[in-house]
């Protein structure tokens, strides 16, 4: 799933164009070349493409000099207010796992540009943030920003007591001057993944506002707003995104449908209509994972098959041999040498 698969709400594109009035830019500057007005960013029913958003950000880095830090110092000004019905259905969760996992599930409504996944790891809850294949300016600049965006939220739902316990980045010191701390925890620099780490302690921390009426109403209306944001291959983006959201993704038709709430035989003809079926993006989404997940060295081939659904490590084996023409053994001894 490509963040060009689905057009977003203007708060996010708002907020920058704020930011920038801020720093004494204009609105004609800022907004040049995306075919947008401040009128359209104020509407709640106007959407945006993924490249109407990234050419506000290129004009904002281009009329500010791009300093070092501009994407974290913009992330903290996201709040959950920020993020409307999404937003009210995360505070309206049970805890902040609960709400975690809403978020996970529609990343799509978030504004981020960043793939965003979750893994428990031990004691911690990891969060990694995979930059997307844009010019490294603007790069750089949405990976901090959504990173920053992700951190505030988690402070906001965990509450006032919320601490990373760690964060990285893979960009090497000099490139990301000036950012000295994030929620008061300095980056790794050279890191293996962007991420931030906590304790998982705090996803049982109940919220205050909890409201499980409130919490179904939203999952329906963002469910439904979110198939009306796909901008390019319809049911299949959101297949695809279903399918790569989390470790604890779900790997059947029945619970895809209900997830999307329409029946199984909706979603296969749908998908059919688009020239591809449920099994075909399954088996996508599977030999993409097990090539990521072989690449992390904490990981048996026993525990991959595990999290990918397969019933056993045979069974796993001869999938992915049919997927890359190699046994997984033979792909991971041959990373190990060079």
């Amino acid at each position: 799933m490509s963040f060009r698969d689905f057009t977003r709400g203007p708060a996010s594109a708002l907020l920058q164009l704020e930011f920038g009035r801020e720093k004494g830019l204009s609105v004609t500057k800022i907004l040049a070349g995306s075919g947008l007005t401040q009128a359209q960013l104020g509407d709640p029913n106007v959407e945006l493409t993924a490249d109407q958003e990234l050419r506000v950000i290129s004009n904002l880095l281009t009329l500010l000099g791009n300093p070092s830090g501009l994407g974290f110092e913009v992330g903290t000004r996201y709040h959950f207010s920020t993020y409307g019905l999404f937003g009210y259905g995360l505070i309206s969760s049970a805890t902040t796992g609960d709400a975690l996992a809403l978020a996970l599930r529609f990343l799509p409504l978030t504004y981020a540009f960043t793939v965003i996944l979750y893994e428990a790891q031990g004691n911690d809850g990891v969060l990694t943030f995979q930059a997307p294949g844009l010019a490294s300016d603007l790069r750089d600049f949405v990976l901090a920003r959504d990173m920053a965006a992700a951190a505030v939220l988690l402070n906001e739902l965990a509450g006032e007591h919320f601490a990373l316990s760690r964060f990285t980045l893979r960009a090497t010191a000099p490139t990301l001057p000036g950012i000295d701390h994030l929620l008061g925890t300095t980056p790794t620099y050279s890191a293996s993944c962007n991420s931030l780490s906590f304790n998982r302690a705090f996803l049982s921390h109940p919220l205050p506002q909890a409201n499980a009426v409130t919490v179904s109403m939203c999952e329906q209306m963002c469910t439904k707003l979110m198939q009306s944001r796909v901008a390019r291959s319809g049911m299949t983006a959101l297949v695809q995104h279903y399918l790569t959201s989390s470790e604890n993704t779900p790997r059947d038709l029945s619970e895809i449908a209900r997830l999307t709430h329409i029946s199984t035989r909706t979603l296969k003809r749908r998908l059919s209509d688009e020239g591809t079926t449920f099994r075909t993006l399954l088996a996508e989404a599977r030999s993409s994972s097990a090539i990521e997940m072989i690449n992390d060295s904490r990981l048996s081939l026993t525990e991959i098959a595990e999290r990918l659904g397969f019933s056993d490590l045979s069974s796993f084996s001869q999938a992915f041999k049919r997927w890359h023409g190699v046994a997984p053994s033979n792909f991971q001894n041959s990373k190990k040498q060079k």
